[in-house]
């Protein structure tokens, strides 16, 4: 190269020795003058003609090492455009499909925490049974108020549902932040892929340029590198990254899921079973009340008959006293009329002996019957007290029995069809951070 511009250098000195204005004319020359300026003229052409034969072949070379490297410049681009492409549509894919796992976990996490809400709102009801009932045994009143297997069974279930409510509102509050998390992620992951789809379009509309394009033209520092670039592993790594995040999400909330739906399978199962036990045991309770109440009221009706004999026997006792008392009196009026009598006549007679030997046995029967009237009345009066205390009991089993037959049928409320049909859950329209419900952006 550096020789054909040298000749060419001296070619246009010579051409501009050459066309020079004449000079004003000058003396004669001799044929030797005249041959030698002719031979350096040939010489010089010569020259001249092997440094453009030179500078003609070393440019034609020149020209066709260009063309061909351009040419394999341009077949390489394109080869990387189409390596580029296929690289950016394989991750599009992976993120469609990651996006798309996304969307169905987060429907179905909130199908379980909808149904987590659900049984949530279901335990309200038992719980606000469970203490009515325990409110009503409170207006149990004497005896009847004993802290009893039923009272116990219904404290159990209090605490029981306190807790099962606390363990499935973490459930919920656990499952709302994971739909928050995978929400998120939803989000990195389609503008990711909305990234991806630019830069594939953009690269597609690299690789279909030509030459011969329209819309082609030089730009100003085309080779800059622009702010916020990033390298080949970096932009790989940004991709993985999100993915491996998004698939460890959806891990944790199908493992989230399988924990709700074991816990609320367990909650059930601890629900009723204690409310099973509960009802046994005031459905028990109850049975012990109609007996007990029963049993008394018989024992109040025997009471009353033997009251009733004992009244009886007390007007018989009281007659049979004031029947003595007349006997007694003509035994009395007897030896006391036959004291009248005199001299040897005023004698003790066996009349006078059974006189007072009668006497004797009147007064020890009076006294018997009086003493026997008096343990009669004492006994009628006791039990007449001990039938107004059955009776004040009575009253008492009663209202008790009528408590534990009202906390029954309020516990009907637990298992009645209205109380314990299964509502349909309610499905959450979800949807994406751009607002659509699946990805439609790339049919778009």
């Amino acid at each position: 190269m550096q020789r054909a511009f040298q000749g060419l250098l001296l070619i246009f000195q010579d051409l501009s020795r050459m066309s020079a204005p004449p000079s004003k004319p000058s003396l004669r020359h001799s044929v030797s003058e005249w041959l030698g300026n002719n031979q350096q003229l040939s010489g010089t052409a010569q020259r001249q003609q092997h440094v453009s034969r030179e500078a003609r072949q070393e440019a034609r070379a020149l020209r066709s090492q260009t063309r061909c490297q351009t040419v394999w410049d341009e077949g390489d681009t394109s080869r990387r455009l189409s390596d580029r492409i296929w690289d950016v549509a394989r991750w599009k894919d992976v993120l469609e499909g990651c996006a798309q796992k996304v969307d169905e976990e987060m429907e179905a996490l909130t199908l379980s925490k909808a149904q987590s809400e659900l049984t949530l709102a279901a335990t309200a009801v038992p719980l606000e049974v469970s203490n009515e009932c325990l409110t009503l045994r409170e207006g149990r009143r004497g005896y009847e108020l004993v802290s009893d297997p039923v009272e116990e069974q219904l404290k159990k279930e209090v605490v029981l549902i306190g807790g099962v409510q606390q363990l499935l509102q973490r459930g919920v509050q656990r499952a709302f932040e994971q739909l928050c998390v995978l929400q998120e992620l939803r989000h990195q992951l389609t503008s990711d892929l909305q990234n991806k789809m630019e830069a594939l379009d953009i690269d597609m509309s690299c690789l279909s340029l030509t030459i011969k394009s329209p819309n082609i033209s030089l730009k100003t520092n085309p080779t800059r590198i622009p702010s916020g670039s990033s390298t080949p592993q970096e932009w790989a790594q940004f991709s993985q990254h999100n993915v491996a995040r998004a698939h460890e999400a959806v891990r944790v909330s199908q493992q989230m899921r399988a924990d709700m739906s074991l816990s609320r399978a367990q909650v059930q199962n601890e629900l009723e079973a204690q409310r099973r036990a509960t009802e046994f045991a005031l459905r028990k309770r109850n049975h012990h009340e109609e007996q007990a109440r029963d049993e008394l009221q018989w024992q109040i009706k025997t009471t009353e008959d033997e009251m009733a004999e004992m009244e009886s026997d007390i007007r018989g006792l009281d007659a049979d006293l004031q029947a003595k008392t007349a006997s007694l009196k003509l035994a009395h009026t007897r030896l006391e009329t036959r004291t009248r009598r005199s001299g040897m006549d005023l004698c003790r007679d066996e009349v006078q002996h059974g006189l007072a030997a009668e006497v004797q046995q009147l007064e020890a029967t009076a006294l018997a019957l009086k003493q026997k009237l008096s343990e009669a009345q004492l006994s009628l009066q006791k039990m007449k007290l001990h039938h107004t205390r059955m009776q004040q009991d009575l009253s008492r089993k009663q209202e008790a029995l009528s408590l534990e037959q009202r906390s029954m049928h309020t516990r009907t409320r637990v298992t009645s069809p209205s109380g314990a049909g299964k509502a349909a859950v309610p499905l959450v329209p979800l949807v994406n951070s751009s607002g659509r419900s699946n990805l439609q952006l790339l049919a778009q």
